[in-house]
């Protein structure tokens, strides 16, 4: 990777953290992050997979998500009978809602390949439906902490039937890991088919830890609103009434034994890649 390449990967993910940081105090400006944090994946994803392959990953996730979630909110599957509020639909989703996915879903995938491996052409079949699986778990561990909040407290949509996890259905989680299974399958499989010739191993963990970093800052919003929300009760579409601060204390542990663990998990696999040829 050329010093340009590198020096433009670093401002972009600079960029994006501050980004992070600042949304964790002022989340009016959120939908300006995910802007940024697409940018992050063009950038990033053109240079590790080129720009046809990042095309797949951004087609395959904004297909899929869009497909599931207006299919889950006319009939219930994948994900639970639910309805967004507010405007700006594609049909019957808000238009953030896709770009969140890529943005966060990229990162998940990244995380993914760290703890497998990377998909390549001709990878094995374990690595090929392996990785998928591990980014789909990485994606939902960041809606498990976040979806509480942002349906039951903030409304941003609702569960009509309520649910166990503090008015969310279990269903909700499995939806999301098998959606975003099935748009990184895809993307798994145009790599292991077509995709590009590995990176050296030097540039590629480069590249890693900033997609592992901005996974992990993702979560700096939970603990803020810890400190700052409003401790006050809420009520969800069936009636049961439920604590924020219970809702805003279970998120920051979700995060932190959830995404927290993974991206310190994923640091550690690189430095221990890094390290090997030394050792």
């Amino acid at each position: 990777m050329s010093v340009l390449n590198r020096t433009t990967l670093w401002v972009v993910t600079g960029i994006v953290l501050l980004g992070l940081a600042v949304t964790a105090f002022a989340p009016g400006l959120r939908l300006v992050v995910i802007v940024a944090q697409v940018g992050f994946l063009l950038v990033h994803g053109a240079r590790r997979y080129g720009w046809r392959g990042i095309g797949v990953f951004v087609v395959a996730g904004l297909v899929i998500s869009n497909i599931l979630e207006n299919l889950s909110i006319q009939t219930g599957f994948p994900f639970g009978h639910y309805h967004y509020t507010g405007d700006g639909k594609i049909f019957q989703v808000p238009w953030f809602i896709g770009p969140a996915y890529l943005a966060t879903g990229y990162l998940a995938w990244i995380v993914a390949t760290v703890l497998l491996d990377e998909v390549r052409r001709r990878s094995p079949w374990l690595i090929t439906i392996g990785t998928p699986v591990i980014g789909a778990f990485a994606m939902t561990a960041w809606d498990l902490a976040f979806d509480p909040t942002a349906s039951t407290i903030k409304q941003a949509w609702i569960w009509e039937d309520g649910g166990g996890f503090f008015g969310v259905p279990l269903i909700n989680y499995l939806g999301w890991t098998f959606t975003v299974y099935l748009f990184m399958q895809v993307f798994a499989l145009y790599l292991h088919y077509r995709g590009p010739e590995p990176q050296r191993q030097q540039e590629r963990s480069a590249s890693d830890s900033q997609a592992v970093l901005l996974y992990a800052a993702t979560t700096l919003g939970y603990f803020t609103v810890l400190i700052n929300g409003e401790h006050t009760t809420v009520t969800d579409a069936t009636g049961a009434t439920w604590q924020t601060a219970d809702i805003y204390q279970t998120s920051a542990l979700l995060a932190i034994y959830g995404m927290v663990f993974l991206a310190l998990l994923s640091l550690l696999r690189i430095a221990q890649r890094r390290s090997a040829p030394a050792a």
